[in-house]
């Protein structure tokens, strides 16, 4: 029980910790690409790469935003990485995307990437051609946020508040957040089915 306590404690922490303010400027980013028919590309890698592949699922469905998760492409991601190498995966399928200014991307990470200790390469190289293309570089991100957090033009940071919590609330979090999002008035469209269901009653 001790263990039980000790994570949903952090949870409710790291809840409480969220800057409301941050995360409606992500709402606000998110709605002006929608509206002038931008493409959002959500780049995570291990469980965020996950989470990724479901947020655009919801940014797609229920906010009507065309959006991608590179990482979708199993095939593209392993030949790139086979004849390139990791660190350009991300930045390469934003290039053959044409990715540009009205578009943006979305990265879900736990450290937001750090190239001096090669920690997600990719996700540096990705926000570094964004920059370059004058695209929306938005972020939710964990710890101290790293290159995406300092980089970004809007950056939700997930608290660190227990340091042997940091990965599975940050990737949690994620969720709770994209979720809030999707939900949204300013961006979302339909209802989701249990919603309608209710709704219908």
């Amino acid at each position: 029980m001790d263990f039980i306590n000790h994570y949903l404690t952090s949870c409710r922490e790291a809840v409480a910790g969220l800057d409301k303010a941050a995360v409606g400027q992500l709402v606000k980013s998110l709605a002006a690409i929608k509206k002038s028919g931008g493409r959002l590309f959500v780049l995570g890698v291990g469980g965020s790469a996950a989470n990724a592949s479901h947020a655009v699922n919801d940014f797609r469905k229920l906010c009507g935003i065309e959006a991608y998760a590179p990482t979708d492409n199993v095939s593209e991601l392993t030949a790139r990485t086979n004849d390139e190498g990791w660190p350009t995966v991300l930045a390469e399928w934003l290039k053959v995307s044409r990715l540009r200014m009205g578009d943006g991307i979305l990265v879900l990470s736990v450290g937001g990437g750090d190239a001096k200790r090669n920690i997600s390469p990719n996700l540096v190289a990705a926000v570094d051609y964004a920059r370059q293309q004058q695209a929306a570089v938005l972020a939710i991100v964990g710890r101290d946020g790293g290159y995406a957090g300092q980089q970004a033009d809007v950056a939700v940071m997930i608290p660190t508040v227990a340091d042997d919590l940091v990965t599975p609330l940050a990737e949690s979090l994620q969720a709770v957040i994209w979720h809030l999002l999707v939900s949204h008035p300013l961006l979302r469209e339909q209802a989701g089915k249990w919603e309608q269901t209710v709704a219908d009653r």
